[in-house]
């Protein structure tokens, strides 16, 4: 006879990512971010609605995960170099903003009779913000690296840095206890665990990662990666310190690796998943009842909260002398309360303590204040660049003027209009040496981990990762390249490559080397625009297609193939001197500039008139030629209709093709392709 494993919390799990997924999908279809979607899930799931889930203690755990993995792949998103960049914003800015937060909330309290003790703890609730949230909508959005985005990391890193003097007041603060000792012993524990991070970013892990990619084993570098993550989080835990900031550590320690973009690829889809627990378990902890019982209460509080946060931490970063667009930007992003004020605020509950000392109705209040801020968050994100630019126009611009050029100085430039080689082999090399010497843009993605080493210490683009990886080629910017050439030979791959860049950037042109010509249809159809067999000359045919979509004469290009084979291919095993004879004459803006996109069924575009597209208006894209078939038409007017089929040759900048993106992507149910 056989007996079935029984799981307990099963059916809890299968209602709660059930009701996620449904809930999601309208927020998805109604324009709705997907935290907006988990956070009501969690509302309608939890004990005080339908009460789907029960077992609350079980949902924590997993948003704990959840919690870990995104501050990791946020971790390995920054450098040291980069955190010791904003030094400064970190424990100036942060430290302000806390200390500012907390003051101004014991003044407000202590005005109604509120005991200080009481009005400290308040404070410190209201003075953490949401990581988890800001940092997953910058990641989400590419906005990570920009001021904001940095400025707004500063401020988080202090902030978890706090919430551990935060706990450990919590008793103090209570009556329970009433030794300072603690606190310091804990502060000068978390000092040195963030010298030995220190210490393993720079000599033991980056050493790790490589002997690990050099077995070639994807499964063992994730292991290895989920590794380092949890081990990390498990010593902070160990050292009594926040685990949050133990896993933004240990992404730290990967980021110092050439790996570090291939570790996040591999991990993002387990950050997904729990991460999407995460704003469940928070949204479970709303009391519907008690919303609508007390709304203008709760309005009056969010709105309260949501000034005091604004106002104090854009005069925090004002205070170091940042310009008041990017201080106000910054604020509005961190004017919410975060998720670790729920573990402070469960603390406080054990000891007594609640939020204004007013009891339940306390901690209900800060609870659905709480969620109302999170649920708006992405508004506040998408509304930040206005409030810093209307705010810029007022008295206060003049402030922070002396920061603009350490601004101007931290920035780096994108590439656009470039080439994107997946593989390093022979083909692969000898393209990037002809792109090189050409002056055309390209970075290299390869998986072979020596390659990788030899390119850095030649100066030469390259990423480590897997090209069908939507992270590793979003890395690659590819929403801004003209084409992407798969140099390996890999027929399983190829055309998941193939469809994900296309996906991603429907105007690019991808070039596929392949070593038969039998497998030249199936590429095709897979979405490849041209496919080099390795029996029609490889290397000649990969770069003369490349130099062909930068409009370089055919002459000239005949004539270098003419070289090539009359040398019996020197030229491509020769020095780096003898390459000068692939040095572009004729390339200028307009060849870089120019798109050829096919459009297919599917896409808004089929069936659409150029009118209809707004092209020029909207994206100030000019379309050239429009082929059909053996008709080319050229010029065409606006009420020229397009066809599934057509292909259409169009000038305009790399940004501009990347705006227009969704004109000419196919459906989301095309792409066969996993992340």
């Amino acid at each position: 006879m056989l007996f079935a494993v029984s799981l307990p919390f099963l059916n809890e799990i299968v209602a709660l990512f059930l009701v996620s997924v449904l809930i999601a999908y309208v927020c998805y279809r109604i324009k709705l971010v997907p935290i907006a979607g988990f956070l009501i899930a969690g509302v309608i799931i939890g004990p005080n609605a339908l009460g789907l889930v029960q077992d609350q203690e079980l949902v924590d755990m997993l948003a704990e995960i959840g919690i870990i993995l995104l501050l990791f792949t946020i971790g390995i998103e920054f450098s040291l170099e980069k955190l010791s960049r904003i030094r400064n914003a970190i424990f100036v800015g942060g430290g302000l903003q806390v200390l500012l937060t907390v003051a101004a909330v014991v003044g407000i309290l202590f005005f109604f009779g509120v005991d200080w003790k009481v009005g400290i703890y308040t404070g410190c609730l209201v003075a953490l913000s949401s990581t988890a949230i800001i940092l997953g909508l910058f990641s989400e959005q590419g906005k990570t690296d920009t001021p904001v985005g940095r400025l707004s990391l500063a401020v988080l890193i202090f902030q978890d840095l706090a919430i551990i003097a935060m706990v450990l007041l919590v008793p103090i603060l209570s009556g329970q206890s009433d030794s300072l000792t603690d606190l310091f012993f804990v502060l000068g524990k978390a000092v040195l665990l963030i010298a030995v991070v220190v210490l393993l970013a720079r000599k033991v892990v980056p050493w790790i990662l490589e002997k690990v990619a050099q077995t070639r084993r994807q499964e063992l570098f994730l292991l290895t990666v989920i590794a380092i993550c949890f081990g990390t989080a498990a010593l902070t835990n160990l050292a009594e310190v926040s685990l949050a900031l133990g896993a933004f550590l240990a992404g730290l320690v990967v980021s110092e690796s050439h790996y570090s973009d291939h570790a996040i690829s591999e991990i993002l889809p387990l950050k997904t998943i729990f991460n999407a627990v995460f704003f469940v378990s928070v949204g479970m902890l709303l009391d519907l009842q008690f919303v609508i019982e007390n709304p203008l209460l709760l309005l009056g509080v969010a709105a309260g909260v949501l000034l005091l946060k604004f106002i104090l931490s854009s005069v925090s970063l004002l205070t170091l002398g940042y310009p008041v667009r990017v201080a106000a930007a910054t604020g509005i992003v961190l004017a919410q309360i975060g998720e670790f004020s729920f573990v402070l605020e469960r603390a406080g509950r054990v000891t007594g303590l609640t939020p204004g000392g007013f009891g339940e109705v306390g901690s209900q209040t800060f609870i659905a204040v709480s969620v109302l801020l999170m649920l708006l968050t992405p508004l506040f994100l998408h509304i930040s660049p206005n409030i810093g630019n209307l705010l810029a126009k007022t008295p206060l611009k003049h402030i922070g003027q002396k920061r603009k050029e350490a601004e101007k100085d931290d920035s780096h430039t994108d590439l656009e209009d470039h080439v994107i080689i997946v593989g390093y082999g022979p083909a692969g090399r000898n393209l990037a040496r002809v792109l090189r010497e050409s002056g055309i843009p390209y970075i290299v993605i390869e998986m072979n981990p020596e390659s990788v080493n030899e390119m850095h210490e030649n100066d030469i683009p390259a990423i480590y990762g897997d090209a069908s990886r939507t992270h590793i080629l979003e890395h690659a910017q590819i929403s801004k390249a003209k084409l992407c050439v798969i140099a390996i030979n890999d027929p399983a791959i190829s055309p998941r490559i193939i469809k994900l860049a296309n996906y991603i950037n429907p105007t690019i042109q991808v070039i596929v080397r392949t070593r038969y010509l039998s497998e030249a249809d199936f590429l095709e159809k897979a979405g490849a625009d041209i496919v080099v067999p390795e029996e029609m000359e490889t290397t000649v045919r990969l770069f003369s297609n490349v130099l062909k979509a930068y409009m370089i004469p055919d002459e000239e290009i005949e004539q270098h193939i003419r070289e090539l084979r009359a040398e019996d291919y020197e030229i491509m095993r020769g020095s780096i001197q003898e390459a000068h004879l692939m040095v572009l004459q004729g390339l200028d803006e307009e060849g870089l500039h120019t798109r050829a996109v096919v459009v297919r069924e599917g896409s808004f575009a089929a069936g659409k008139t150029l009118a209809d597209l707004k092209l020029r208006n909207k994206y100030e894209i000019t379309v050239l030629t429009v082929n059909r078939g053996e008709k080319n038409v050229g010029n065409p007017s606006g009420d020229f209709k397009l066809q599934p089929g057509d292909r259409l040759v169009m000038v305009g900048l790399a940004t501009r093709f990347a705006d227009a993106a969704e004109i000419f992507r196919e459906s989301e149910d095309s792409l066969d392709v996993g992340d």
